[in-house]
């Protein structure tokens, strides 16, 4: 057990103020939260949310309204100021000032080809539209890993790629498929339909995520990427009724969004969707995907049904961790030449998050909340629980002592799901409660503060879910803070959790000093699994996002982009740029393995 009586000094802060009333908030506790700067609360009619019929049901996120260009008149269509002012207006996922920490990992590249990093989304050789769509979206400044999957996309590889949440993921293979595809969408698009009829949707582009609110988001990210484009995105997520899926499906569709369950069901119906055009497959999150616990709906999505095993279909897999149990899942469905690309280290998270890690005993946890919320400037925040009950309690704790709190937990209806993010969103400095359910790939502009009410132990992530809580804050370049309570009961993530500190160069409180590492520097040796013994690597390696290679002129008239912008050919990979790099099994410990 730990020292419990040498604590931090700066915990004592917390958990001595004034005790809650067993009644509701006092006027003067109402009133001090007021003056403090947090908004009022509101109480939501989810009766009326949850009503079929209701008026005051609002469009369900995964429908919103997409660009519908059918080419009458030319591969792009023209502007429409309101859809436009809706997708590219307001907050969303902009770039903040801070980007140095994740500009400057290094990248490690593994596999037959390299490609140089592109230094811009100028330079990437990328469809026109999609180039000023890019613009819009505020993305000012590549990221390592946006710089280097661009090009290996591009020229139609298989690819992991490993990289700190909060680093740009998402745009980093939606913008380069979405370049690909639009140049060719007549070519390659399934059927559209006749007016006031309905065809099967025959995707190019299939994207599985774990959560409903991950699809939703990525839905929101394509619909701004597609804009003003003859390619249409779907979003199919559990909760809502199949009949909104069926009619968005309907109408066709180039890139789908869901998760696994709702994709499953929708392939068991070849009369709504056929996956026989499919040129790529991105699973977000491989970490969470692909395990024991989804087998039966990832083996359904990778390779059942009528999907497409042609050699033009590229599998993409996108996460901040790399676990062992993925790997050998991901064996078998990629090409064994798949590429791989780590920015830093597998698992790690960057320095644009302030870690405080406060000792906390179990019945002091609600006060000293109360105290933390009440001792930072109120802002837009977010609280992991461990348990949905855990989530209840401490909403009902925070609401009745007269804080914004709003509450998610996987078994809250969808419309109460989706009402509270559009809540949350909506609050400059509101407080969401939520479970893991929560923890994963969101990005909601401008949370400064993430609190681990609850550590993640091993049962519930360990480690990797620690990092993943984190990483809601500090996301594209602006900095966050992370507050974590921790008791004798969170022992078993000590060691793993001093060593992130360490990393990141965060201060490691006193009763945590026990687990350092005799030399003093992080030590994630035992990180390294059985079939990945440390071997001479087989990966190039480069610090930051700037390539300074020469490269031929590209497809879409800018003469800069490198030469994976030029390929046309699917899946080829005839314009690579350098020769291979690892041996015959490209997955084997003997090929730089120990870098995963």
């Amino acid at each position: 057990m730990s020292d419990a009586g040498n604590h931090d000094a700066s915990v004592e802060v917390f958990g001595q103020g004034p005790a809650p009333s067993a009644v509701g908030p006092s006027p003067e506790n109402v009133a001090a939260i007021r003056a403090h700067g947090w908004m009022e609360n509101e109480k939501l009619n989810y009766d009326a949310f949850n009503a079929p019929t209701s008026e005051t049901t609002p469009a369900w996120a995964g429908a919103a309204a997409v660009y519908e260009w059918t080419g009458e008149e030319g591969d792009i269509g023209p502007p429409d100021a309101e859809l436009e002012g809706q997708l590219f207006g307001g907050e969303h996922n902009r770039a903040g000032t801070s980007l140095d920490h994740i500009l400057n990992f290094k990248a490690i590249i593994d596999g037959p080809k390299q490609y140089k990093p592109i230094d811009s989304f100028d330079s990437a050789g990328l469809h026109p539209q999609v180039l000023e769509n890019v613009k819009l979206c505020g993305y000012d400044q590549i990221t390592v890993i946006q710089a280097y999957c661009v090009p290996i996309i591009l020229a139609g590889h298989d690819l992991v790629a490993v990289a700190q949440t909060g680093s740009g993921k998402t745009a980093a293979y939606l913008v380069p498929i979405i370049s690909k595809l639009m140049g060719k969408v007549r070519k390659l698009q399934g059927p559209r339909p006749a007016k006031g009829c309905r065809v099967r949707a025959e995707p190019l582009v299939v994207i599985v995520v774990p959560t409903r609110e991950l699809a939703q988001q990525i839905y929101n990210e394509a619909r701004r990427l597609c804009y003003r484009s003859m390619l249409r995105p779907v979003c199919a997520y559990g909760g809502i009724p199949m009949g909104i899926n069926l009619q968005e499906l309907g109408k066709a569709c180039d890139l789908l969004i869901g998760t696994p369950g709702r994709l499953q069901d929708l392939m068991n119906k070849p009369d709504v969707l056929s996956m026989s055009r499919v040129k790529f497959t991105v699973i977000d999150e491989a970490d969470e995907m692909l395990t024991s616990d989804w087998d039966t709906e990832m083996a359904k999505i990778m390779a059942g049904g009528d999907t497409n095993e042609d050699p033009d279909h590229a599998y993409l897999l996108f996460s901040a961790t790399f676990p062992k149990e993925s790997r050998k899942v991901a064996k078998a469905y990629m090409d064994p030449d798949a590429i791989r690309v780590r920015i830093g280290r597998a698992g790690s998270t960057h320095k644009n998050v302030s870690q405080d890690i406060i000792f906390v005993e179990r019945n002091m946890k609600k006060q000293a909340l109360r105290d933390l919320l009440m001792s930072r400037d109120a802002c837009r925040t977010l609280i992991f629980c461990n348990s949905k009950g855990g989530v209840e309690e401490l909403d009902d704790y925070l609401y009745n002592e007269g804080f914004p709190t709003l509450f998610m937990h996987g078994d809250r209806s969808q419309l109460e799901r989706e009402d509270a993010m559009r809540s949350f969103k909506s609050k400059q400095n509101g407080i969401l409660i939520a479970t893991n359910v929560f923890g994963r790939g969101i990005d909601v502009p401008q949370v400064n503060h993430v609190i681990c009410y609850d550590l993640p132990g091993v049962e519930y992530g360990g480690i990797s879910e620690y990092i993943h809580r984190i990483g809601r804050t500090g996301r594209i370049g602006h900095k966050g803070h992370a507050t974590s309570f921790y008791n004798e009961r969170n022992e078993d993530l000590a060691p793993a959790l001093v060593n992130i500190l360490l990393e990141t160069e965060q201060p490691v409180p006193d009763f945590l000093e026990q687990f350092k590492p005799e030399n003093g520097q992080p030590d994630f040796t035992e990180d390294v699994t059985d079939d990945e013994e440390e071997a001479e690597p087989g990966y190039v390696t480069a610090a930051g996002a700037g390539g300074s290679a020469e490269a031929p002129a590209d497809a879409w008239g800018t003469g800069s982009a490198p030469a994976a912008a030029a390929a046309d050919a699917w899946g080829t990979g005839n314009n690579a740029t350098a020769t291979a790099t690892t041996e015959a099994d490209p997955w084997g410990a003997s090929a730089g393995d120990a870098a995963w």
